[in-house]
């Protein structure tokens, strides 16, 4: 395990917030690499997904609805779907004994899929849904497959948002069993978890392993709020009447496009474990106002990053790296 901690400071990359899948992978080849974009098949993944197949990746989709996602793939060559479902553990296993069992090498890891401000929901041994899928299900994907992972050369990029600045992880009632539920505190809560599983991934490889990062995308409307009513989508001032995207907001494509940098860029070699957006490295958020964005202080926390993480092996009975 490395001691090293990542400095929150943007590098200079050349892009920006404008900045597309296609764009930050203009000049990389990836012919010969295998990558994998959880729900790569609707919004953001989707994007990530036709991205990475055009600069010459084999793309496997994992997808809890594998005929939805072989219909939106269709006509996209380089890549392949195949059954998960993050909400179930079993599931999990059984996807990653496959792939390993094809003694199938993954360059690159994108924990893409999740929900948001979902009715309370409980899956498992009564987990709350948004801290089960967001989060735990990709905690075990990942050290499931940590076999696969390409060493020294892999990337494992987790998917988080601006939305972590609502909540740090509830220590004392994670799953809401003792407080009323709040979807949006729910949805917050597994987003300041994506970003400490990144850090304390990357500590724990310390080099040998996979580099880790997380992203926030930006603001973009996807089918990800599907749960969330239009006129409340309005009240935020996330969309106009017409359902035209506020200004500051992204298209899919530049959503997209911090995930894949922090998979492929070159820059980032030297600074696993960092926060990212605007395929950059993110800095301190300064404000609450989370257009702006930025990191808060407790979702780059190393000791609660490796509180999470031991929080996360005893409730999935999986830990391929500590």
């Amino acid at each position: 395990m490395t001691n090293r901690t990542p400095v929150q400071r943007a590098l200079g990359s050349g892009h920006d917030a404008r900045s597309t899948a296609d764009d930050v992978l203009k000049d990389i080849d990836l012919t010969g690499r295998t990558a994998m974009v959880t729900g790569g098949y609707s919004g953001l993944g989707l994007e990530a997904t036709h991205a990475l197949a055009r600069a010459g990746a084999h793309v496997i989709v994992p997808a809890r609805r594998p005929e939805t996602a072989a219909a939106a793939l269709r006509g996209t060559p380089g890549t392949e779907v195949a059954a998960l479902d993050l909400a179930d553990l079993d599931s999990v296993r059984a996807f990653a004994d496959g792939i390993l069992a094809g003694g199938r090498a993954v360059d690159v890891l994108i924990n893409n899929a999740g929900i948001m401000a979902c009715p309370e929901t409980r899956v498992g041994p009564g987990w709350e849904a948004h801290f089960a899928v967001n989060h735990l299900g990709h905690y075990a994907l990942v050290n499931r497959l940590a076999p696969a992972l390409t060493p020294g050369r892999a990337r494992v990029v987790s998917v988080a948002s601006s939305g972590h600045f609502l909540s740090d992880v509830r220590w004392d009632d994670p799953h809401f069993r003792r407080s009323p539920y709040d979807p949006w505190l729910a949805y917050a809560q597994s987003k300041t978890a994506n970003a400490l599983f990144a850090r304390h991934l990357d500590a724990l490889a310390g080099g040998r392993g996979p580099r880790a990062f997380a992203v926030h995308p930006g603001s973009i409307l996807t089918p990800l709020q599907r749960h969330i009513p239009r006129e409340e989508q309005i009240a935020q001032g996330w969309m106009d009447a017409d359902g035209r995207p506020a200004d500051g907001f992204k298209s899919p494509a530049q959503g997209a496009a911090t995930a894949v940098w922090a998979a492929t860029s070159p820059l980032l070699e030297e600074h696993g474990g960092a926060y990212c957006q605007d395929c950059d490295v993110a800095g301190p958020a300064t404000t609450d106002d989370m257009l702006i964005g930025g990191v808060k202080p407790w979702a780059v926390d190393p000791a609660a990053a490796a509180r999470l993480w031991q929080l996360s092996a005893e409730l999935t009975g999986v830990d391929a790296f500590s």
